[in-house]
């Protein structure tokens, strides 16, 4: 390893803060700016001082060392890209307000990229004309731009942030899968080097395209994604991709349907009351506007729509509410009491619960009227069943059928199979073994590289600050002078000898600063150990602190040596 020099806390571009940012909403973007990590330059908007940039840096290591490990090529796009490709994948439409667009002197259209799978598409195909040049992975660690309307949580969720995405290409669906694989394998050490706690699960692809897609999730509070864990067998996902099998059930005796009347209920909660039955019995009916048409959407009563899978189910379309101008216009639906049976000129979609045979209490599409005995598939036709309720806690496993736990997560990475949407788009061709053309099929893989700095901040913190594992620590040790001259001096002669066995090294040599101010510091900005040159410096006798676990020992100088370097 080669030496480092020491990094003087006195020389520190650095200053850590007593209290929480007046805007800090979660642990890791209090914590990040109190300890020095981290500054605001605008909302969404980060600037890295040098002991963040230090642990950003060794996170971009680890996963550089292993992209390299499975045959990845790094190279390095532009943040600043023109429209055309976009415009040529839809992309340019599709990512909506959160593309950064802007124009050149002369009116030409560009943006500031999200994602890079077209400008990767477009190298490839330029450089690779033949079987021969395939499989290929290619990487890059870079920084990418979406437009938050609501940037959040610090680092967590910016306009700006650090991405490592890598893409394969090969010219079989076999080929995919392999580098699939290789890349699975290569998150699941990148993740366990950085001291991450994540799950692997099954998730949705969304704008991405393609088939087959996980998430690496980090549990913590300030996660964003909602994840569901079976206890009994090795199920987990992201509750955006929980589906269920869709179970037709007999209603050969259910009575014929029959319209009653309903005063003041337009809620399920007043409906449900005044009929005597649970939530669960009734129908719940969800107006939106799909690119402004009225789609209908039917969940069981006691379960609330997952927005965000609608509008997965409706991408790129736009999906919105309707509203009471909405109603005014269309007089046949009557607001509150609205119900499946004889909708006309709406598409109507339901999720797998309302499956043909099920019986329903449901608007009758008439004022102050409900119908009971409404039958899926006799009484109303359904156009597309679709997962759309929001999980909940106890909800059965779709492998086991056991109640699934759920937990809030960070996504830490994702990975997916693209298939040929870009090489069709682009039309990435090469010549096969045959002599003729091959379209080319790619996967794509997102690591969050400064949203695993925040991951890290969540998951690896107490009470006193952060703890960071020692492979993205940016230092090794910090060496703390209680403030004397002696104790001083012995801290900086400590400080070289450990730099010069390879140890990196943070010192608090800071003059003027109280003994009480410097260990309240350590301990905050989190370097896994932590060394004293306190009351006993005259013997030349110092106290090695754990970070993490707290225990303290006494050692001499060659002692603390000999063992933060072994």
């Amino acid at each position: 390893m080669a030496n480092a020099p020491v990094q003087r806390m006195s020389q520190l571009m650095a200053k850590t803060l007593r209290d929480d940012p007046a805007d800090a909403e979660v642990l890791s973007h209090k914590l990040l700016v109190r300890a020095g990590y981290v500054r605001r330059t605008a909302a969404g908007i980060w600037t890295w001082l040098p002991l963040g940039k230090k642990v950003l840096a060794n996170v971009e290591r680890i996963v550089r060392e292993e992209m390299d490990a499975i045959g990845g090529q790094e190279v390095l796009l532009p943040a600043l890209l023109p429209r055309e490709p976009y415009e040529a994948t839809g992309r340019w439409d599709e990512y909506g307000p959160e593309l950064f667009r802007l124009k050149d002197r002369k009116g030409g259209d560009y943006l500031l990229g999200p994602t890079h799978e077209e400008i990767f598409t477009l190298i490839v195909k330029d450089q690779a004309s033949s079987y021969k040049d395939l499989p290929v992975i290619l990487y890059q660690i870079q920084t990418k731009f979406r437009d938050e309307a609501r940037p959040r949580a610090g680092i967590l969720r910016g306009r700006e942030f650090l991405m490592k995405d890598s893409y394969s290409f090969d010219t079989s669906d076999e080929g995919l899968g392999a580098a699939y694989g290789l890349h699975r394998q290569a998150y699941q050490r990148i993740f366990e080097r950085l001291g991450l706690d994540y799950r692997i699960c099954a998730a949705t692809a969304g704008a991405m395209g393609g088939s087959k897609s996980e998430e690496f999730l980090a549990p913590a509070g300030a996660g964003e994604d909602t994840f569901a864990d079976c206890p009994s067998c090795d199920f987990a996902a992201n509750t955006e991709a929980i589906s269920y099998a869709l179970k037709p059930v007999d209603a050969a005796d259910v009575p014929a349907l029959e319209e009653i009347p309903t005063p003041d209920t337009p809620t399920i909660e007043t409906l449900a009351a005044s009929l005597g039955v649970p939530a669960s019995a009734t129908l719940k009916n969800l107006l939106v506007k799909v690119d402004g048409e009225i789609v209908a959407i039917g969940v069981p009563g006691d379960r609330e729509v997952d927005m965000d899978k609608v509008e997965a189910h409706f991408a790129p379309a736009a999906v919105e509410l309707v509203t009471a101008e909405d109603f005014t216009e269309r007089p046949d639906l009557v607001r509150g009491y609205v119900g499946p049976q004889g909708l006309e000129k709406v598409q109507y979609l339901a999720d797998p619960r309302v499956a043909p045979g099920t019986a329903w209490i449901t608007g009758a599409n008439k004022l102050n009227t409900h119908a009971k005995n409404v039958v899926a598939g006799r009484d109303f036709e359904v156009d597309a069943y679709v997962d759309v309720v929001v999980v909940q806690e106890g909800d059965p496993c779709p492998n086991c059928g056991a109640g699934l736990k759920l937990d809030r997560a960070i996504e830490i990475g994702h990975i997916f199979q693209l298939g040929r949407k870009y090489a069709d788009a682009l039309k990435l061709d090469v010549l096969g073994q045959n002599g003729k053309p091959v379209r080319v099929t790619m996967g794509s893989y997102g690591i969050g590289v400064s949203r695993a700095v925040a991951a890290l901040a969540e998951q690896h913190a107490d009470e006193q600050g952060l703890c960071w594992p020692k492979e993205v620590a940016p230092a090794d040790v910090h060496v703390v002078a209680a403030g004397k001259a002696l104790q001083t001096e012995l801290a900086l002669d400590v400080s070289e000898k450990l730099a010069a066995a390879g140890v990196r090294v943070l010192v608090d040599d800071r003059a003027g600063v109280s003994p009480g101010v410097k260990f309240t510091d350590a301990e905050l900005i989190g370097v896994p150990q932590i060394l004293v040159a306190g009351r006993r410096s005259a013997d030349g006798v110092l106290e090695l602190k754990d970070r993490r676990t707290g225990e303290r020992e006494e050692l001499t100088v060659d002692e603390a040596i000999a063992r933060l370097t072994a």
